[in-house]
């Protein structure tokens, strides 16, 4: 009888586990896919339309000779349009490549800080990270201190370092409270409100045009360059791999503290070290392209809300649905308003509020964390 039920239970994982590879080989499939799909959108839309045929020649171009013709000297016959490789190169393509990796940065910050807060409506910025990255940018952007070399760097920064000092605030309100999921909530509420207010004097009281500190404020990927690429390239790449490969140390703590601890997870340890982890991602996301919002709030719970709360499905579905969101939203900023352009971060959240609302109203009576 002992045999009998140990067999049904074996098989009965087994079978769960094949169902769970199976939900996640398709649905990265299905993800991978569109995400293919929106990158050649995303190519061929912009201020200048372009075939996909001219996308495709100016891409082997690029592919063969490194950079733009025209940067080597050569001249291309009149019925080819050389100019095409110099906005693919400086302008679409590292502006696609940052779309991707902010998108699914900002998502695995998310999923991570809801696992950890146990709390379905935290985002990345609820640490404070973004009111602290907004008040170090508008300080920049407000008083010009820097020139030079400096001035490119000084923007980047600042919002790092703000974004940092600002969540450490918030870090040690939330040991001082002792180290409870509301009291790391209620911190980062705090924190955001002191640097907000902070913010909003600077801008009132300066008396210099507030376009850019306001389209920073707002998120705007317009700016980007490869510069940006390879410095965001590692980073997130890195925080990612290592948030996935703690996939069932999140699923662990879903079960409560105690029962996590009894299982052999060092709770207190593990939490503060995935915080200090989303914290640094989150800040660095926000650092060079400003705030984007609802892309870490809606793609964790567009995934859990279709295919449960298991990590080791939910982290590296959010990686690519948060670059698919993004790279949406950037392509809608870009065409939305031509000659203009719109802050991507408007329409984020343009785009995941009905969606969010949709999937909360279908969904949310099977809805658990």
């Amino acid at each position: 009888m002992v045999k009998t039920f140990s067999s049904l239970f074996f098989v009965g994982k087994s079978v769960l586990i094949r169902r769970k590879i199976f939900l996640l080989t398709v649905s990265v499939i299905i993800g991978l896919a569109i995400l293919a799909v929106l990158i050649l959108a995303s190519l061929i839309f912009g201020a200048k339309v372009v075939t996909l045929g001219d996308v495709f020649a100016s891409l082997n171009r690029l592919w063969i000779f490194g950079r733009p013709l025209q940067s080597y000297g050569i001249t291309l016959p009149s019925y080819i349009d050389w100019s095409l490789d110099t906005i693919l190169y400086y302008s679409r393509i590292p502006r696609t490549i940052t779309a991707i990796l902010i998108g699914a940065g900002l998502a695995v910050s998310g999923t991570i800080m809801q696992a950890l807060v146990r709390n379905p409506l935290v985002d990345p910025y609820i640490s404070g990270v973004s009111s602290g990255a907004a008040f170090g940018a508008v300080l920049v952007l407000l008083t010009s201190f820097f020139t030079g070399f400096f001035e490119t760097v000084s923007l980047p920064l600042a919002a790092f370092i703000g974004g940092l000092g600002a969540f450490g605030i918030t870090f040690i309100i939330y040991k001082s409270a002792g180290e409870t999921p509301t009291g790391f909530v209620l911190g980062g509420v705090i924190v955001g409100i002191a640097f907000s207010s902070l913010t909003t004097f600077f801008i009132v009281t300066s008396p210099k045009e507030l376009h850019g500190a306001m389209f920073w404020l707002f998120g705007s990927i317009a700016y980007v360059t490869w510069n940006v690429v390879w410095i965001l390239l590692p980073v997130v790449v890195v925080i990612i791999l290592v948030s996935l490969f703690y996939a069932r140390e999140f699923n662990v703590l879903l079960l409560g503290d105690e029962q996590a601890a009894q299982l052999g997870l060092r709770v207190k340890w593990f939490k503060r070290i995935m915080l200090i982890v989303a914290a640094l991602l989150a800040s660095f996301c926000v650092a060079f392209t400003g705030i984007i919002g609802f892309v870490g709030l809606v793609v964790p719970h567009m995934i859990r809300l279709a295919l449960g709360s298991d990590h080791r499905l939910l982290l590296p579905l959010s990686t690519i649905f948060g670059a698919n969101l993004l790279l949406v939203a950037d392509i809608v900023a870009r065409v939305a308003m031509i000659p203009s352009e719109l802050p991507v971060g408007i329409i984020t959240s343009f785009i995941g509020v009905p969606f969010f609302a949709f999937l909360l109203i279908s969904r949310g009576k099977r809805y658990a964390m």
